[in-house]
């Protein structure tokens, strides 16, 4: 009998602790999203047009734990996809993003928004017509509208719209998780994601307004202003440098694949120009290309690389640089993995590897929190 009550009540305990970890959010179809519990998330809730393409862009950002499309704005509880497809409810397709803000701020999080949406169009979102394809930022508290309007304030004066913002700041209210089938659409349906996306118009609008600086990196704004990356001379340059080194950085060579320093790394850190020291590249980005060079999804700073077209080798292609150093760091391809769909195919001879253990010491401490778990 003490046997049997012992084992009753190591039943009870895990069930409580399994029902404390998690809570789940069920919307009109009877699907479920669950979420992990922590004590330091928050949420923020953006519009911009289709949820499909909203996912993407903030899924896998430092910080963020979870990205979830639905629905929100209007007065009907638990809409269908179907009815607020048919502007029955009054809603606008949603994503509500989750995450950690000693990690990441929610400013970054406005600047990836601004990024992906057209924010001068009151009537939807380029191929997608309608009030609830519009775009909308949903603030939950006094501080998030403040953030709020002073990045709008910064996006009217920057110039680089040629119409008025109209997307509006509102109090967030009820947010609906939209049906299963919805969420992460473009890993579950890749191909359907991409023939829609690329028929959008929504790629070529984002590239002809933003271009190079499209892929907002989280921690630019905390870059610290005051490092002086710069180039050497070219005799500083042969002294400090292989000749492996300086064969890609200054002749645009190429390195062996497979034979290189860092193809294969899969420790935790940046990588850094081998020239000036300026950041370029984060582990959380790396992925195995199969190609036998380093490769990432994405630049850790947008600020500190640049591309330009290359046409050697009798083909166009789009060479990758150090802004500072001017190194040359190797190729940029379309065939990438999610979420950005682009491969970093970079020269380890052009890099230096700071592990995760050294950063503050390497005078790199600013990017520390895209390591903390």
């Amino acid at each position: 009998m003490k046997k049997l009550y012992l084992i009753f009540a190591l039943i009870f305990l895990v069930s409580l602790l399994a029902g404390v970890s998690t809570h789940s959010k069920t919307n009109s179809g009877g699907n479920t999203v669950t979420n992990q519990s922590a004590s330091n998330i928050a949420k923020a809730t953006f519009a911009g047009g289709c949820f499909w393409c909203m996912e993407p862009p903030f899924e896998n950002l430092p910080g963020v734990s979870a990205v979830i499309s639905g629905f929100t704005g209007g007065s009907e509880k638990n809409p269908s996809y179907e009815d607020v497809a048919h502007g029955r409810t009054g809603h606008v397709e949603a994503v509500q993003v989750q995450y950690d803000p000693d990690k990441i701020s929610y400013d970054d999080l406005l600047e990836v928004f601004w990024r992906n949406v057209d924010p001068t169009d009151s009537g939807g979102q380029f191929v997608d017509r309608g009030h609830h394809y519009t775009t909308g930022i949903y603030f939950y508290n006094d501080e998030q509208k403040n953030i709020a309007e002073k990045s709008k304030k910064k996006i009217a004066e920057s110039g680089r719209f040629k119409g008025s913002i109209v997307t509006p700041i509102v109090p967030a209210g009820d947010f609906y998780p939209a049906e299963e089938y919805h969420q992460d659409f473009y890993k579950k349906s890749t191909m359907h994601y991409k023939t829609y996306r690329m028929g959008s118009g929504r790629d070529r609008y984002i590239d002809k307004v933003w271009g190079d600086a499209r892929d907002y990196s989280p921690v630019s704004s905390s870059i610290d202003s005051d490092k002086n990356y710069k180039k050497l001379s070219e005799e500083e340059l042969k002294k400090t440098l292989t000749p492996m080194q300086f064969k890609v950085t200054q002749k645009e060579g190429t390195e062996p694949p497979f034979s290189n320093e860092y193809w294969d790394n899969k420790k935790s850190g940046i990588y850094v120009d081998i020239v000036s020291g300026e950041p370029l590249f984060s582990s959380t980005d790396k992925f195995d290309s199969g190609t036998g060079w380093p490769s990432f999804t994405r630049a850790l700073d947008d600020a500190n690389v640049i591309t330009k077209t290359d046409t050697s080798l009798f083909m166009e292609r789009t060479e990758v640089r150090s802004r500072n150093g001017d190194s040359h760091l190797g190729h940029l391809f379309p065939d990438g993995p999610p979420p950005t769909g682009k491969r970093y195919c970079i020269n380890s001879a052009s890099l230096k590897f700071i592990p995760v253990e050294k950063l503050e010491a390497e005078g790199y401490g600013q990017y520390a929190s895209l390591f903390k778990k």
